[in-house]
């Protein structure tokens, strides 16, 4: 998450030689989202995403959810095609296709050039770091969406697709209590199994310097189409998923933060704290309804053969 980083470090090595003068400003002004545009790249993927289609779209728990702003705060799953992300879009647009935009932070290369920053900041991404994530929190009254585990969760191996993967990333606990908004956490599962992880190539990344160059901490292993055994964070043919996201009860922020100061650390420790054990309750849930499913289709495919 960006907001962890200080301000000098925010762009990769190889950001800042592309731009000197500084990272382009996509997805900074609420003038950039475009409702419209946002509707209609839904309505789009309808062909792909949504009920009976070649990504189930399952969304569950919308009760949970309080007036804007909320800090909505999700794991991250299934490599660089992001199915997760679409698939969330076209949840919350399906429900709100008026009147209520959803930001979310974006790693510094979705926004870096003219094609991706432009389509993306339209359809409401905006640049991940602290000022933004408040401007849209205290100044627009939106809400936002982050991801902090970002590249270690979404390539985070498939034995571990269950786990919250954060990273030790706090950033997010400290925006909610600077703007003073709930967090309402959403636990994904369904597009980790759009490929298989095999390793998140940390030590990889490290060797090759990635995280200097590109802000990146990966570079994975897996298995997936078109390549097969694939090496680096290569987008891929996504294999048909069922995309379940649950809303759980929203986490007040417990501490009042005066203006012109900052949060105390106990009170991001415990906020972080509890946002991933509520995500990791959500998860051991859509765990045990996996198991119960299989088992049932176990049992179905059993009764078939015994006809």
């Amino acid at each position: 998450m960006a907001e962890d980083q200080p301000k000098n470090a925010r762009q990769g090595r190889v950001l800042g030689w592309l731009n000197p003068n500084g990272p382009r400003r996509w997805g900074t002004s609420p003038d950039d989202f475009s409702e419209a545009a946002a509707v209609e790249t839904v309505r789009r993927a309808g062909a792909l995403f949504g009920e009976g289609r070649y990504f189930g779209v399952d969304v569950q728990g919308w009760e949970h959810l309080p007036a804007s702003p909320v800090l909505f705060v999700a794991n991250h799953s299934g490599g660089t095609t992001i199915p997760d992300m679409w698939g969330l879009m076209v949840g919350w647009y399906t429900r709100f296709p008026k009147g209520r935009p959803l930001h979310a932070l974006a790693h510094e290369m979705v926004l870096a050039t003219e094609v991706t920053g432009a389509y993306f900041s339209e359809r409401g991404c905006v640049s991940a770091n602290r000022e933004q994530g408040l401007a849209v929190l205290a100044e627009w009254k939106r809400d936002l969406l982050v991801m902090p585990g970002g590249d270690l969760d979404t390539w985070r191996p498939w034995k571990d697709r269950y786990k919250v993967q954060f990273a030790g990333r706090k950033g997010y606990a400290w925006l909610a209590l600077k703007a003073g908004v709930p967090i309402v956490p959403i636990a994904h599962a369904g597009a980790h199994s759009t490929l298989v992880v095999l390793s998140d190539g940390q030590k990889i990344a490290k060797a090759f310097k990635l995280p200097e160059l590109f802000r990146a901490s990966i570079w994975p292993v897996h298995l997936s189409l078109p390549w097969g055994l694939a090496v680096g964070p290569l987008p891929h043919l996504p294999l048909p998923a069922h995309l379940r996201y649950r809303f759980g009860p929203p986490i007040a922020p417990t501490e009042v933060v005066a203006p012109g100061e900052d949060p105390s650390p106990e009170a991001i420790l415990a906020l972080d704290e509890a946002v991933r054990a509520q995500m990791q309750r959500q998860l051991d849930a859509l765990r045990e309804e996996s198991s119960r499913v299989s088992r049932l289709a176990r049992l179905a495919s059993r009764a078939r053969r015994g006809a």
